[in-house]
């Protein structure tokens, strides 16, 4: 499917939208559901610590009952409060024994609730006006039961707060585990979103900026090669187009060129006198064959050189210097081209006559010349800017009038 540059644009900015979002959605469930499991626990802590405050309360009340009825003889008064307390009694081990599912507080509160039970029976019964019968002995006993199986129950309570520290504990760590695991996750697709959707979306113009490089170095044999049909694509094909015609261009140019460097060797050749084209920069870009006739070199050693380098006499070298710094025509500037030579050591040995004489070696030195004596005049053809110029020097034996 071909996306535009925008519509990637945008779908990369959705995605990333999106992923922030469930980042953040998964960690508020975590939190929610961290806030959610402590809160729980801690309410059914906090009922249990307040009945089981209620029940040692009420526990407390029906001993301190209990002692008054067997060290006194009961009234009606105290029998009917300590049954209204075992009523009340009763009620808060009900609630407290629906807050557990665990099978032990379960016994621990059904014996509780069985002892109070026979003790509301036992207050019931009218043997308990008599004091030292045996109804008040086993009121006794039901009461020290109630107070062991509230102890039972307080040391199995300590146990599950323990329990429930760890339990808080264990839910903290895991919800701290799970969210360690969805942040890494989100890290790492971040990472993936950020290595390739800027990628995707730099890469063509990369290929436009290594496309643009070659042509500032004018390299024409460059193309950018890109299948998409977007806004970049678009650009990428009228890149290339633009490419293929100024290859052609350039073909058309150096033929151009070419043809033109032809007419002009053979019109420099036909005019029999010496010439020499340099640029401004005092570099021999041109020499008719007459003038390599005088100089005897060969092009290589001299075309695209500076003339202070090469072996062009340096009166030549003078006239172009003024010339390119004045930018101006030069005439009649005297030239002497003078020959080549070489000193040359001879030494020749004679046979020595029988009366012992020796012979002397001769040197022999040949006599320096002037190739040619004449004129230069240096012609400017003036470019856009001075670094276009080119200088034209004619050599004439004859002054210029």
């Amino acid at each position: 499917m071909n996306l535009s540059l925008k519509s990637r644009v945008t779908w990369s900015f959705i995605i990333a939208n999106l992923v922030v979002w469930a980042l953040s959605i998964i960690v508020f469930h975590y939190l929610n559901g961290l806030n959610h499991d402590i809160e729980k626990i801690s309410n059914k802590s906090n009922r249990v610590s307040l009945l089981t405050d209620e029940i040692r309360i009420s526990a407390v009340s029906l001993i301190k009952y209990q002692r008054r009825i067997l060290t006194n003889t009961p009234s009606p008064q105290q029998i009917d409060k300590i049954i209204n307390l075992c009523e009340s009694f009763t009620s808060q081990l009900h609630t407290l024994d629906s807050l557990y599912r665990d099978p032990d507080v379960k016994r621990v509160i059904g014996q509780m609730l069985a002892y109070v039970d026979s003790l509301k029976i036992d207050l019931s019964k009218g043997t308990l006006y008599q004091r030292g019968g045996a109804g008040s002995a086993k009121i006794g006993e039901l009461a020290d039961k109630i107070l062991d199986a509230f102890s039972e129950f307080q040391d199995i309570q300590y146990g599950e707060s323990v329990e429930k520290d760890q339990q808080i504990k264990s839910i903290i760590n895991e919800t701290k585990r799970h969210m360690m695991i969805v942040l890494i996750i989100g890290f790492l697709s971040t990472i993936i979103l950020a290595l390739v959707v800027p990628g995707k979306i730099a890469l063509p113009f990369k290929k436009i900026k290594d496309a643009i490089r070659e042509l500032q170095d004018c390299n024409f044999d460059v193309s950018i090669y890109y299948s998409q049909d977007d806004e970049i694509g678009e650009i990428a094909r009228e890149m290339n187009k633009m490419i293929h015609s100024f290859k052609v261009f350039e073909e058309l140019r150096a033929d151009r060129i070419s043809v033109e460097n032809r007419k002009f060797d053979a019109l420099a050749n036909m005019i029999r006198k010496p010439i020499l084209v340099a640029n401004a920069a005092g570099n021999l870009i041109y020499m008719n064959n007459k003038m390599y006739s005088i100089l005897q070199v060969q092009s290589e050693d001299i075309i695209g050189k500076e003339m202070a380098d090469t072996m062009i006499p340096s009166n030549i070298i003078e006239a172009y210097d003024l010339a390119i710094k004045r930018r101006s025509k030069i005439e009649n500037s005297e030239i002497i081209i003078p020959a080549r030579h070489e000193e040359e050591e001879s030494s020749e040995s004679a046979e020595r006559p029988e009366d012992g004489e020796d012979t002397q070696t001769e040197l022999v030195e040949k006599v320096p010349e002037n190739i040619y004596e004449g004129y230069a005049n240096v012609i400017p053809i003036r470019g856009k800017e001075s670094s276009l110029d080119y200088y034209l020097m004619v050599l004439s034996t004859e002054v210029f009038t």
